[in-house]
């Protein structure tokens, strides 16, 4: 009788093993595995930025275009048909970058065949950053529109540091005010003082 109750006990323990393992398997046969298709998760393109700009003055069709970001004003210009042969060509700066929202005022040649100094490139805030289309008063100097040789005239401004003016001008845009040109390197507060009566926007 003992021995046929541990031949008992050893059956159960085999059978409960077994139906323990079939349980096991079931649960884990159900299982699912989903898988991601890396094809058809959403992509999304990446769009170019574009920013707006006005032109006005002697351009074939003055107006809002848009560019890409990054351009300059010569882009601006282009997209307005060109210049108009009365167009003060050298008025513009065609290498300057430009930012959203900003106005190109491109001037046309006075009466006498002579530019007249002051392209205008104003900001979205309507602030002009470069000088209105006017003849400057003897010994000024528009820091916006001029070329290295005009900046030249500046007291304390050599060659060097007029490529310096005309770089930043290019890369950050028209000035806001005369004091800005002190972000020049090489230009600090003292420089600045023999300078600043002679600068115009």
């Amino acid at each position: 009788m003992p021995m046929f109750k541990k031949s008992m006990l050893v059956l159960l323990a085999v059978v409960a093993l077994a139906a323990g393992g079939a349980f096991y398997a079931g649960i884990h046969g159900q299982e699912e595995v989903v898988e991601l298709d890396a094809g058809t998760a959403p992509v999304q393109e990446a769009q170019a930025k574009e920013i707006v700009v006005y032109v006005a003055g002697a351009v074939n069709r003055p107006g809002v275009v848009q560019l890409a970001e990054g351009a300059r004003a010569k882009d601006a210009v282009d997209a307005c048909g060109g210049f108009l042969p009365t167009a003060d060509t050298n008025g513009v700066n065609l290498a300057q970058k430009l930012k959203d929202g900003v106005q190109i005022t491109v001037p046309e040649k006075s009466p006498q065949g002579t530019a007249v100094q002051g392209a205008a490139v104003q900001g979205a805030a309507g602030g002009a950053q470069a000088g209105a289309a006017k003849p400057l008063p003897e010994g000024m100097v528009n820091i916006n529109t001029a070329d290295e040789k005009e900046l030249d005239k500046l007291p304390g401004v050599g060659p060097a540091m007029a490529k310096r003016i005309v770089e930043y001008r290019t890369e950050n845009g028209a000035f806001q005010s005369p004091e800005e040109i002190k972000r020049v390197k090489g230009i600090g507060d003292a420089k600045y003082e023999k300078m600043k009566d002679k600068i115009a926007l």
